[in-house]
């Protein structure tokens, strides 16, 4: 059910992604780590590091990056503006070659996904572009983000990696 505290995007926008799909499980890393910036770039390189078994071509691989480093960044600025709180990342390979990205935070939450999905819409200041969701939701395949206030936000995102001719 889409409300205030969810928003949806999947393939061709139906919607639906792995998360509601029954997709087998390949494999999977979990990291947790406090949320500073300098942690930002970890995320990214072991996101990357994780997609590589994948062979994914340098665009995707980028994409993967660039989606990383906007849902680790939301989560490090709006999440918890005033405190050192913990970000949780989530990478799983699933059969049909899709790369699905979970990232969760603990903080303050979101009153209005919705709202929060539209683009240059900001909570974080003159500095901050508003525009994190919108490359997300640009850069992946599928895009969902849950929320409630006081209690954290979760974004989910895949990617099929597309599959090479083996010579």
């Amino acid at each position: 059910m889409n409300g205030p505290d969810t928003y949806i995007r999947g393939p061709g926008g139906t919607g639906r992604g792995p998360w509601e799909e029954s997709m087998k499980q390949l494999n999977y890393i979990k990291l947790e780590f406090p949320a500073r910036s300098v942690n930002e770039g970890f995320a990214r390189a072991a996101a990357a590091a994780f997609a590589a078994q994948m062979d994914p071509t340098l665009e995707e691989l980028g994409d993967i990056k660039t989606a990383v480093s906007e849902a680790v960044t939301n989560a490090i600025v709006h999440a918890y503006p005033d405190a050192i709180g913990t970000v949780a990342l989530r990478l799983r390979i699933l059969e049909g070659n899709v790369l699905e990205i979970t990232a969760r935070d603990k903080g303050r939450g979101i009153p209005d996904v919705k709202q929060a999905m539209e683009p240059l819409f900001s909570t974080g200041g003159e500095e901050r572009s508003g525009m994190g969701f919108t490359i997300m939701d640009s850069f992946m395949d599928g895009l969902r983000v849950r929320s409630a206030v006081g209690k954290g936000t979760t974004v989910t995102m895949s990617k099929r990696i597309s599959v090479k001719a083996r010579i």
